[in-house]
């Protein structure tokens, strides 16, 4: 085995700095295409809106793990396909073989540096970017206190989950001419208008900011009730917003991309035990409403004999019960939340273990080349790249809303390239 190792450590090293500078060619380039879409837009919208260049830039820094983080995946397979089909084009796969290097030996370079493109895209997904989301919503919620334009564009309608927020313009901190529209806790329609406002921090909720509202007209109306409505007057409110209804994609509070995969663990933990908590408590509860439904039937069933008439009384008495008893049957304790964690644990994974996926799904399909084997490598790559990202989309999609298996979805994108990897090899090894 050690002679073996010693007779190709020279073919590993060369095939291994062949994927080693592909690689890194296709990772500048997955890495600029990301920065220009994802940080560069923000960039340019925050510039727009005067924030200082330094916050800026410190909001671009802090992007950056995330930009590197998806970068990894897609640069293995592109660079696995260049450095490999370049073998073909240049006639070196027909030198190697009749050298008697066997495929094997070629294939094992590849998936040593897949995996270790893994393990570093592993510690980029759950240590840097948690750790660089969390710094990016520090400053972003600071820009936004001193800045409500960021977030709050004059003249402009804003609908968050329960609030339609309308705004005139924007001096300063301070807004002008609020309309919002939102419900009462009760569920009654409520429409607040003021003159201006600004946007502060509440000191004792980290997760809240607060519209402070000067002269301020507020109706309550109630649909149930008619045209009835109420309406007040007075100098001051305090309207509280939610930093995740505000923007939850950039400054909301602590969510699954901002936790490691070992506190996200600890959440779908405390949560699957509180699903079936809730789960338990329901079954519970339909039981005890099915045997007090059962047993006023019974009571109706022994009083017709005695009594008709009681009897029709006592059924509809029952029919209260019997719509409590299939609203609870109907009613869902599914958390959503801890869809989306499940889905983001397995993101963790899934992405990272990419890198090898891809690695090994480009050593036959990159032999395929016979000419201009980097170009080619570098084209099957972005096509393989977009049907991944578009599976890796819909998987976060359907695995959150549509209550698809978080496992399965995740992990689909890179069964799809495998198990397409493990049929160009068995093709190519049955030749």
């Amino acid at each position: 085995m050690a002679r073996s190792a010693r007779s190709f450590r020279r073919t590993w090293l060369y095939i291994g700095r062949e994927y080693f500078l592909s690689f890194g060619v296709a990772f500048l380039f997955f890495f600029f295409l990301f920065f220009l879409n994802q940080v560069l837009v923000m960039a340019e919208e925050i510039f727009a809106k005067k924030v200082a260049f330094w916050d800026v830039l410190k909001l671009v820094i802090y992007s950056m793990p995330v930009v590197i983080a998806f970068s990894f995946p897609f640069g293995s397979l592109v660079g696995a396909l260049m450095s490999v089909g370049r073998l073909p084009s240049d006639n070196e796969l027909l030198a190697f073989g009749s050298l008697g290097v066997p495929p094997r030996q070629l294939l094992a370079p590849l998936l040593v540096l897949g995996l270790a493109f893994s393990l570093v895209s592993f510690v980029m997904n759950d240590y840097f970017m948690p750790l660089g989301n969390l710094r990016f919503a520090e400053i972003y919620r600071r820009i936004l206190y001193t800045n409500p334009a960021l977030e709050l564009e004059p003249l402009s309608v804003k609908r968050y989950e329960n609030t339609t927020l309308i705004t005139g313009s924007v001096e300063g901190r301070q807004i002008n001419d609020v309309l919002i529209v939102d419900r009462s806790p009760e569920g009654n329609r409520r429409i607040i208008m003021a003159r201006d406002a600004r946007l502060e921090q509440s000191p004792d909720q980290p997760g809240v900011v607060s519209l402070a509202l000067d002269n301020v007209f507020t109706q309550l109306s109630y649909p149930k009730e008619g045209d009835r409505y109420d309406y007040t007057l007075s100098d001051s409110m305090v309207y509280t917003i939610l930093l995740k209804n505000i923007s939850s994609a950039t400054i909301g509070g602590l969510t699954p991309s901002s936790m490691s995969s070992a506190d996200v663990w600890k959440q779908i933990s405390l949560k699957s035990a509180d699903q079936r908590k809730a789960q338990r408590e329901k079954e519970d509860q339909v039981a005890t409403l099915t045997f007090g439904l059962s047993s006023g039937l019974r009571a109706a069933e022994a009083a017709v004999s005695r009594a008709p008439a009681q009897a029709d009384l006592q059924r509809k008495a029952l029919e209260p019960l019997w719509r409590e008893l299939v609203t609870e049957r109907d009613r869902s304790v599914t958390d959503q939340t801890l869809e989306s964690y499940l889905v983001e644990f397995h993101r963790k994974f899934s992405m990272p273990a990419a890198c090898v996926v891809f690695a090994f799904f480009a050593f036959p399909v990159g032999f395929r080349a016979r000419r201009s084997g980097r170009t080619v490598g570098f084209g099957v790559g972005l096509f393989v790249a977009i049907v991944y990202w578009g599976l890796l989309i819909a998987g976060q999609t359907f695995g959150v809303r549509m209550s698809i298996a978080p496992a399965f979805s995740m992990w689909l994108p890179d069964a799809a390239v495998l198990v397409a990897g493990v049929f160009f090899f068995v093709r190519r090894s049955a030749r």
